[in-house]
């Protein structure tokens, strides 16, 4: 067992709560009932690659000082053709939703930048909560894992005592002009994103039913998240125990925000065919069966109750050479190359942005 540390701020708030100790390996998300600790999850699990939890022997709380964090401008980049790479996977992906073998497949890439900068990942922790404010911000280490910084909106599963919610986030759509000066109400959605979102939405009401039959739906409505706009459906629901959290992952992860449909059939076909490896890139992340607030004391084994388990989206693993960033977007029939391009430029913006603007 090795030492490890995650540093994690919910949406909308100041506290920045720290959670360092030990470290457990999971094989399975089910597994994970009962568990309390720091979760976070790959992608696909596998034994050099497994569900990790860093047991919260020492917890502590700060708050975030804005005052103190250089303002940084908006990005204004340009986006590049498609590489080659990402161009033979796009080929190979859509060529199956031609033949009818998915209704939908999520595509993925990862974005390599050298270091430099000179900011700790601390550092871009903490800008990262100056710039979205409405994102899950986390940054994790685990031998098992390494570093990963992520920002983002996507809720997997969040709640406490019996009272539970999730939500369904597909399409995207980039914020441009006066747009930013809202929250994404003008937005006007294809058909493309329209059927995505509702796929995703379906299939989370069908796990849901499996555990429940006390479920609501809303939505879905427009969302901001950074200079991107999504649409959400909100779902709140109790489970008769607790014991069933984990059960509950397993059918949940990964959803088809981040794999696709049949979902068994697309993960394997990621798996077997995505050009760069995902690793711990949408998988999950958060804290499971915390104290909702931290003790004068912390002890092991304190009083657990909430979980905030959020899906890793937005994010890149830190390492000597650099920051790889990863990105994805949910490929239909009538998915077009250079759009699906440029939405995940647009979204590699939200770490590039904290990497590249030089501190005054």
């Amino acid at each position: 067992m090795s030492l490890a540390f995650a540093l994690y701020r919910l949406p909308h708030t100041q506290t920045c709560i720290k959670v360092e100790g030990e470290v457990q390996e999971f094989k399975f998300c089910s597994q994970l009932s009962g568990v309390s600790g720091f979760v976070i999850a790959p992608f696909e699990i596998r034994a050099d690659q497994p569900i990790v939890v860093i047991r919260p022997d020492r917890v502590t709380e700060s708050v975030v000082s804005h005052s103190c964090l250089t303002s940084i401008p908006a990005s204004h980049a340009k986006f590049g053709k498609p590489s080659s790479s990402y161009a033979i996977d796009f080929a190979n992906f859509h060529a199956q939703l031609e033949q009818g073998m998915f209704h939908k497949i999520v595509l993925a890439r990862c974005a390599f930048e050298p270091a430099g900068g000179g900011l700790t990942p601390e550092q871009l922790f903490y800008r990262a909560c100056q710039l979205y404010p409405r994102l899950f911000i986390a940054l994790v280490y685990t031998p098992q894992s390494g570093m990963w910084l992520t920002a983002t909106p996507e809720i997997l599963l969040d709640g406490e005592a019996g009272s539970w919610r999730t939500i369904a986030l597909a399409g995207t759509m980039k914020l441009e002009g006066d747009a930013l000066n809202g929250e994404g109400e003008t937005a006007t959605w294809s058909t493309k994103n329209i059927e995505e979102q509702r796929i995703v939405a379906t299939y989370i009401a069908e796990c849901l039913e499996q555990f429940t039959s006390d479920f609501r739906e809303e939505g879905p409505r427009t969302v901001r998240a950074a200079n991107l706009v999504h649409l959400r459906s909100d779902f709140t629901f109790t489970l008769p125990a607790s014991n069933h959290i984990g059960d509950l992952l397993q059918a949940l992860h990964p959803t088809p925000a981040v794999c696709g449909l049949p979902k068994r059939e697309a993960f394997r076909f990621i798996i077997d065919n995505e050009y760069a490896p995902r690793r711990y890139y949408s998988g999950f992340m958060g804290p499971l069966n915390m104290c909702a607030t931290v003790p004068a004391a912390p002890q092991v084994g304190y009083s657990a109750t909430a979980t905030h388990l959020y899906v890793s989206l937005r994010c890149m693993s830190i390492d000597a050479a650099g920051y790889h960033l990863y990105a994805g977007g949910g490929l239909l029939r009538d998915s077009q190359l250079e759009q699906e391009w440029q939405e995940t430029e647009a979204k590699l913006e939200t770490m590039r942005r904290l990497i590249n603007e030089r501190i005054s």
